[in-house]
């Protein structure tokens, strides 16, 4: 405005405009409120809309659809934890909003001794119960079908209202339907065999837990979408069998991605899709009935596969990753979990035919060892992430040969693994200068040693991750403080040797950390606190429970300090009081979340903290 002339409205065309609202991110609703026309072409440019699934929410998408006229995707999700507007608070702000939330129902706990504050309970808190008593159903889905006929995505997530009938209704108004979930919704095979009349244009579709699937509706999405389909999940869908499978398999060319979850499913029904599907690039299989024949066809046939996961596989042994090593050389994505039956053997065989490998996962295979692990490091220099998880058999050898063939790893997590000291993480250090996230939990040989060697040779460190590691104390901290300067999140949570010290120089060397938990470190107190205050300012999360040297005064010092804090938890302090409790309430402005027990919480507080609460929500 110069002069009281309207100069950006006289100068800029509505495609311009209508860019710029198209970057501004988070803030993009505020736009509506410059003018009438910002309004109008703020509603004229969304095409994306998320609302959750309780509430009254076919009303609220009757009244978005009106407004919105182009939309092409939306999410409906039943399971949106964030907290509904508050109308009696900047009532302009609600219908620009494009995100519609509700509260969160939570059940009584039967430990009453604490209560949550903030935007998880805060309906309950509030007395907003009576507003969530209907959920999205098959009418929402015609106001849909009227509204949105170029729509191309609907997510339904655990929408259980809603039926066939709905579906059919949808189906048939929009046409151009791309990418449809209906994740944990109750529709049948009518509603399916609608999808594969109607949506030729079908790429994605996703059908866990739609417990009323069968094969008649999977083969009628399969003949009438198989040219276009590219992804397709099942999961826990006990009346879909092999005769599903196989029709996909003989009608669906260009299929990528698979995901399959269910004890009914066979060997014939894997087997002909990897026959049948030559693209597959993603395969996700938790199916205890399938063999190792399947994997054998898989090998010789799927040779673009770049993502595998097994889960919970009994059948399967060496020969079938065998066959997967060596036919399957775009493998770049491997996860193994809970198998007895894969050893050693198996994992070189991944490795050594594997050589674009970059992520790899091993989750509780007890027979896997030291020398698979070996062989990993020697064949796949490319591998940027390694999760190992309750494998007792895997010893510091194997991390000492990933450290001196795996360069670029930039992510290692290690859960409950015995066998791996600080040799190993030392290891990692000196020939992994790359690593930004190291998570380390209850492996009991790891201490000062090796986290001082990550904080000497991982400058980039940004994640660190040190939970119930008794040996790691005061020492490793001050050296990650002196060498991880990027470090934005960090967990000690249960290391009872890290104290104040440790603290200190994590807050001095680390002035960009956001979150830190240091629940149940027994050593830490007030002054810790203190140096966080000055040295963290961007701080957003604390989590301080079980904490018993920690008092009001080095809470109110944190908290002085930190305003940009959004969340923190403090049960069972008992050097913290309700007036420490009010302090951290009245002087965060953009608090979400305080947990603490109920008794510490005065009526006075509680009044406060729903006040911050709505005034949050409305800047969301």
């Amino acid at each position: 405005m110069r002069g009281g002339e309207d100069v950006i409205n006289k100068v800029l065309p509505d495609e311009a405009v209508m860019e710029i609202m198209g970057r501004v991110g988070a803030n993009r609703a505020a736009c509506a409120l410059v003018c009438q026309r910002w309004r109008r072409l703020e509603s004229a440019s969304r095409q994306t809309i998320t609302l959750g699934a309780t509430g009254h929410p076919d009303k609220y998408l009757a009244k978005i659809v009106q407004r919105y006229t182009d939309l092409r995707q939306v999410c409906v999700d039943e399971k949106l934890t964030v907290p509904m507007q508050h109308h009696h608070r900047h009532p302009r702000l609600a219908p620009r909003q494009c995100l519609i939330r509700r509260p969160l129902v939570t059940r009584k706990r039967r430990r009453r001794s604490a209560i949550v504050l903030g935007s998880e309970t805060e309906g309950l808190d509030l007395g907003l119960n009576s507003l969530w008593d209907t959920g999205f159903s098959d009418t929402g889905l015609q106001v849909l079908a009227e509204g949105c006929p170029r729509l191309e995505k609907l997510c339904l997530i655990w929408c259980s209202a809603i039926s066939s009938c709905g579906l059919v209704i949808l189906v048939q108004a929009c046409s151009g339907l791309r990418v449809l979930d209906m994740q944990g919704c109750y529709v049948g095979d009518c509603g399916l065999r609608a999808v594969g009349e109607s949506s030729k244009h079908l790429e994605e579709l996703n059908l866990k837990f739609c417990e009323g699937v069968g094969d008649e509706g999977i083969v009628a999405v399969a003949e009438g979408c198989g040219k276009t389909l590219k992804s397709l999940g099942i999961a826990s869908c006990a009346r879909v069998t092999d005769v599903a499978l196989q029709s996909v398999g003989a009608n669906c060319p260009i299929l990528e991605k698979l995901y399959l979850e269910s004890e009914s499913i066979r060997t014939a029904g894997v087997t002909a899709i990897a026959e049948g599907c030559p693209r597959l690039n993603s395969l996700q299989l938790k199916c205890i009935n399938v063999t190792d024949e399947a994997l054998l066809v898989v090998g010789h046939s799927c040779l673009s596969l770049e993502t595998m996961a097994l889960f919970s596989f009994q059948k399967f042994t060496e020969s079938g990753l065998v066959a997967i090593g060596g036919g399957c050389k775009q493998l770049r994505a491997v996860t193994l979990s809970d198998s007895y039956y894969v050893s050693d053997r198996s994992l070189a065989a991944i490795a050594s035919g594997c050589p674009e490998l970059t992520v790899l996962e091993i989750n509780g295979c007890h027979n896997i060892g030291t020398a698979g692990l070996q062989a990993i490091g020697r064949s796949c220099r490319k591998l940027v992430e390694l999760v190992v998880k309750y494998c007792q058999k895997i010893g510091d050898e194997g991390l000492v040969e990933v450290g001196a063939g795996c360069p670029l790893l930039q992510a290692l997590h290690l859960v409950d693994c015995a066998g791996i000291g600080d040799i190993g993480v030392g290891s990692i250090a000196v020939g992994c200068p790359l690593l930004r996230r190291l998570h380390v939990r209850r492996c009991y040989k790891v201490g000062d040693k090796g986290i001082v060697a990550i904080g000497t040779h991982c400058k980039q460190m940004t994640d660190l991750s040190l939970r119930f590691c008794d040996r790691i104390g005061d020492d490793a901290l001050i050296a990650v403080g002196q060498g991880c300067h990027q470090l934005k999140q960090i967990n000690v949570s249960g290391c009872h040797r890290v104290g104040d010290s440790g603290l200190s120089a994590i807050a001095q060397g680390c002035p960009l950390l956001l979150h830190l938990d240091v629940s149940v470190c027994q050593n830490v107190g007030d002054m810790g606190l203190v140096a966080l205050g000055k040295g963290c300012p961007l701080l957003k999360e604390v989590v301080l429970s079980h904490c018993r040297r920690i008092t009001d005064v080095g809470l109110s010092l944190l908290v002085n300090k930190c305003k940009k804090l959004e969340s923190c938890h403090m049960v069972y302090c008992p050097g913290v009081t309700a007036v420490g409790v009010a302090t951290v309430i009245t002087s965060c402005n953009a608090l979400k979340k305080v947990l603490v027990e109920k008794w510490k919480v005065t009526p006075r507080t509680r009044r406060r903290a729903s006040a911050i609460l709505m005034e949050f929500c409305m800047d969301l």
